[in-house]
């Protein structure tokens, strides 16, 4: 396996991060922790030469995630099986690279493991945290069920190596290139499956403004492969009965968790209040409360249980300036995927709960 991890400016993790990734219950001889460092500053490359890691330093006038990738695989000689690919951020519980070995035993392509929080240490971390394991239950966990693939996350995923080296070399994106290799993958009618206990431990973010553009960011590169896609989908759907790729495609055309959870309780008030004041058929107010009650409860299902605390409870408390802020981002996610956005990383091992 390569362990590909790439970094941008993230001094203040990698070096961690570095070492925590030797440490898996795995064959040492059996896979390389592959640093792909941009940026970086020389005290911090120093301290990686020394480690027993593989370390490829880029530098780019325009600096991607998959520009780093697709180099440090132009360089790699290795004929590995499998590419794991990681943020500068993400610390593997020790039986990871185990399980996703495991799972490549049988015929699959692409891999998603269990990303969750690594931090829960403010309200806004919390909240991220919170929706993280919605979209795992919903968008992974709750596919598969359904006989769908599971969506992948840019990090905490695995690929057959040589088949991930040829998808990343057709990558454009300069944002959400997790998005693109998915599309084309789900187009080509392939599976990628979900390893609900292979986790990956990712920090959250900690402040309001880092919450915000990282969101404007995400938000961009849905709606702009949402208008790329939806035709060649909706084709596929009906000449090929290719179900998966229709269903991505809509997916990036829904509004994020916590800005659908609030609208909805916003148009299920006014909704209601303006049919009362009509005297319209009280049917029309009993169809919005239903689907508020369902979206709400669709919500509370999908968290676990371990979030249910006092601690989330305060948090809550932030949920309207969440809102607020998704509703900003929404507002100006214009030319957002054609800039690379970094989120800095701060949080230490110390901070992981063991799952």
């Amino acid at each position: 396996m390569a362990v590909l991890v790439p970094g941008y400016k993230e001094d203040g993790v990698i070096v961690e991060v570095a070492n925590l990734a030797l440490q898996q219950d795995y064959p040492s001889d059996l896979y390389d922790v592959v640093i792909i460092a941009d940026s970086f500053q020389k005290e911090t490359l120093a301290t990686l030469k020394m480690l027993p890691i593989k370390l490829i330093e880029v530098s780019f006038d325009k600096s991607t995630k998959s520009k780093a990738l697709n180099k440090a695989m132009a360089q790699l000689d290795a004929d590995y099986d499998i590419a794991v690919v990681l943020d500068a951020d993400n610390v593997m519980a020790t039986d990871f690279l185990k399980k996703i070995n495991a799972v490549f035993e049988e015929d699959f392509i692409a891999v998603q493991g269990h990303r969750t929080a690594k931090n829960v240490n403010n309200s806004w971390a919390i909240l991220d945290a919170i929706s993280e394991e919605i979209n795992n239950n919903i968008f992974r966990k709750g596919h598969r069920v359904l006989g769908l693939s599971s969506a992948i996350i840019g990090s905490g995923m695995a690929f057959r190596y040589q088949y991930f080296k040829s998808l990343m070399a057709t990558v454009t994106a300069i944002g959400g290139f997790d998005k693109e290799i998915e599309l084309k993958m789900l187009k080509e009618g392939r599976k990628i499956v979900y390893l609900d206990d292979a986790v990956v431990y990712d920090e959250k973010i900690q402040k309001s403004e880092v919450f915000g553009n990282q969101r404007r960011r995400w938000l961009s590169a849905q709606f702009h492969y949402f208008r790329k896609d939806i035709l060649s989908a909706i084709k596929h759907l009906f000449l090929k009965g290719n179900v998966d790729y229709f269903d991505k495609a809509i997916q990036f055309v829904q509004p994020p968790r916590i800005l659908l959870l609030g609208a909805v309780k916003v148009f299920t008030i006014a909704f209601v209040l303006i049919n009362y004041f009509l005297e319209n058929d009280t049917m029309y107010s009993k169809y919005w409360i239903i689907l508020a009650v369902a979206c709400i409860l669709s919500f509370i299902f999908s968290v676990p249980r371990s979030f249910y605390n006092l601690k989330t409870l305060g948090a809550l408390a932030s949920l309207p300036k969440g809102m607020f802020m998704m509703l900003l981002s929404l507002l100006k996610i214009k030319g957002a995927n054609k800039t690379f956005i970094h989120t800095q990383h701060t949080s230490s091992s110390e901070d992981i709960k063991p799952k």
